[in-house]
């Protein structure tokens, strides 16, 4: 995993690179045969949200470390280097989460993270946790008691990872597009 890595807000100017990592990422769910994110979401007017509201981060590479390519150079965007990783972060609530099936672990003030995503060629080197850190440092230096994220019962990927830097299953959420697995991990502030 690469230290160098920029956690950084997203500008419009990393839209396109923001929806190709989407739809890597849709295209792999896709072939595993996972139903997360099948039905168009997340869509351009997700991110253009996020981005507007603040709450649309990316993963830069350095632009030095960049390869040369045509799609490389298409998501260089001045000196702030190639995109290679998105999430939504969030400390407004989830309104979604109130009505949780189960309970959470704490109350209080929460950061949550949604449409995390990371680039074909960037998977499996750490990058998606490395990501999540750096949304747990925020919400710590924000104050916030928790982190909350909820995934697709079918997201292996995501079940491992959650697992892994040590969050709690706590129930069932429910969107339009369906149920969801919700976990917490407390940051214990």
């Amino acid at each position: 995993m690469n230290e160098d890595l920029e956690f950084r807000p997203a500008r419009p100017a990393d839209t396109a690179r923001i929806l190709e990592i989407i739809r890597q990422a849709q295209a792999q769910m896709r072939a595993l045969g996972s139903r997360q994110w099948q039905d168009g979401y997340p869509a351009r007017e997700n991110i253009d949200c996020d981005i507007a509201r603040g709450w649309g981060y990316v993963f830069s590479k350095p632009a030095a470390e960049t390869c040369g390519t045509a799609d490389t150079k298409a998501a260089t965007v001045g000196n702030s280097g190639t995109v290679i990783a998105y999430g939504a972060m969030l400390f407004d609530g989830e309104p979604a989460y109130e009505a949780i099936e189960g309970a959470w672990l704490t109350e209080g003030d929460y950061v949550v993270l949604h449409r995390l995503a990371v680039a074909d060629g960037e998977k499996g080197r750490g990058v998606a946790a490395e990501f999540m850190r750096r949304v747990e440092a925020a919400a710590r230096e924000r104050g916030a008691g928790s982190f909350r994220v909820d995934t697709n019962f079918d997201n292996r990927y995501m079940l491992r990872l959650l697992e892994r830097l040590g969050f709690a299953y706590c129930g069932k959420i429910h969107y339009e597009s369906g149920e969801r697995l919700a976990f917490e991990k407390p940051l214990g502030l």
